[in-house]
């Protein structure tokens, strides 16, 4: 039986089983001509593994690409982790509302501890494979993360629900059909290396290996940790450190907006299809044989150059637009950012010192005001709370959550440009802040 299991036999049943299986349940938003030519690829490459497997040379290649992406794609994530657990907390909301699986809200939870799980497993696992450690065990995780991400950007995709899938953070935007592509190359590029598994073998003596691995292992868990609790290390966002808000909110050269095209899916009343329709061919009178089931704007074309920035507005609580005069004020002016107060950082410590700091940035007439997308009544209880004096603004949560990875942070700014922010574990005093006024 053993042998009959480990035969070229059995590897084309399971193989070609497994292919026109996907093939049939594939849905019908992709084609079922190039899914047929990614399933005919990857059956090529599991059926002729002994004479593809003769070829080093696209092993040790294969071996390069996949340890390298695994390794910058962790770090990319590792150094704003909680930028990425944003990504994957929409993930689990998207599926909650789909499936309506309460276990999706527990994900959700603990989106953070997960998305450092995975951004250590994947700069661990591409260094393991690279000094070709346990090649077993590293092929099988490899393949079960990449299995895992194909099938979230294909369901993104395919059902348009989270437009950037966060692969490679805020450093190189994918929308989801382009990371679904990536993830296809590397899971041909994966296979390539469990073809050819024999030609992977240790770079180094056992022991010196174990040892680097060892080393890189803490070093993968140290730095989204590191990252997690100040802030991160490279800012690739639109408010980084030296950038501009009032020039991140204007329009590049040649700017051309995005098109969108209104679409209506009706069902076939005979045969239960769903039938997508535009504008010139939709069936609205033909109430016999069609029923409408939803009508969607997709986008056609991307727009050209837009603005790095769409949706910074802050509002007094009182309603009334106040982003004007904070983006234009002169003077060095100050922005404490809590996006959610009841997420806020509760450490009196902490409190104490965004007391004291207010007070000194007042006396020195320096602006001095806390933005948050809370509501009034939450306001309130804050301030009394934590005996904060200082006046509040209404921002929307996801723009605050892309200012700065802190609730509360703390931004230094002059005449819309970012000077300089902090985390609140590192909370500066107003003395410290003196060296940024110029």
């Amino acid at each position: 039986m053993q042998k009959f299991l480990s035969s070229k036999i059995f590897r084309a049943i399971w193989s070609i089983g497994l292919a026109v299986l996907l093939y049939f349940i594939c849905p019908p938003c992709f084609s079922k001509t190039t899914l047929g030519i990614i399933l005919g690829i990857l059956l090529v490459l599991i059926n002729a593994a002994p004479i593809i497997s003769q070829w080093v040379w696209v092993t040790h290649v294969a071996r390069f690409l996949v340890g390298s992406l695994f390794i910058f794609s962790g770090f990319i994530k590792a150094n704003d982790p909680l930028g990425f657990s944003y990504k994957l907390k929409e993930y689990f909301e998207v599926f909650k509302g789909d499936t309506g699986l309460a276990m999706f809200d527990w994900l959700a939870e603990i989106s953070l501890a997960f998305a450092i799980i995975i951004t250590v497993s994947e700069m661990i696992l591409g260094f393991m494979l690279l000094v070709g450690y346990r090649k077993n065990l590293t092929l099988w995780l490899l393949f079960g993360q990449i299995a895992f991400f194909t099938f979230l950007t294909f369901y993104s995709a395919c059902y348009n629900k989270v437009t950037h899938c966060g692969c490679f953070g805020d450093f190189l935007p994918l929308k989801p059909w382009e990371s679904f592509w990536k993830d296809i190359v590397l899971m041909i590029l994966i296979t390539l290396l469990f073809v050819g598994k024999e030609n992977i073998n240790e770079l180094f003596l056992t022991l010196l290996t174990n040892t680097l691995v060892t080393v890189a292992l803490v070093a993968a868990i140290a730095f989204p940790i590191y990252a997690y609790r100040n802030l991160p290390p490279l800012d690739f966002r639109a408010y980084a450190i030296g950038m501009n808000i009032k020039d991140n909110m204007k329009t590049g050269e040649g700017y051309t907006p995005a098109v969108f095209e209104t679409r209506f899916k009706y069902e076939n009343l005979k045969t239960h299809e769903l039938k997508e329709f535009d504008m010139k061919n939709y069936p609205w009178n033909d109430t016999i044989n069609w029923k409408w089931s939803a009508t969607e704007n997709v986008l056609v074309k991307d727009a050209i150059n837009p603005p790095k920035i769409t949706d910074f507005t802050v509002n007094s609580l009182d309603g009334v637009p106040i982003t004007d005069s904070i983006l234009n004020n002169k003077d060095y002016s100050f922005l404490l950012v809590c996006y959610d107060l009841g997420k806020t950082e509760d450490d009196a410590s902490v409190h104490a010192k965004i007391n004291d700091f207010y007070t000194l940035a007042t006396k020195d007439k320096k602006k001095f005001m806390a933005l948050t997308a809370s509501s009034t009544k939450e306001i309130d209880d804050y301030k009394h709370g934590h005996q904060a004096l200082y006046d509040f603004a209404l921002v929307d949560a996801i723009v605050l959550k892309t200012m700065i990875r802190s609730n509360p942070g703390l931004i230094m700014m002059k005449d819309g440009t970012i000077i300089m922010n902090w985390h609140h574990n590192n909370f500066p005093t107003y003395s410290e802040v003196a060296q940024y006024m110029k």
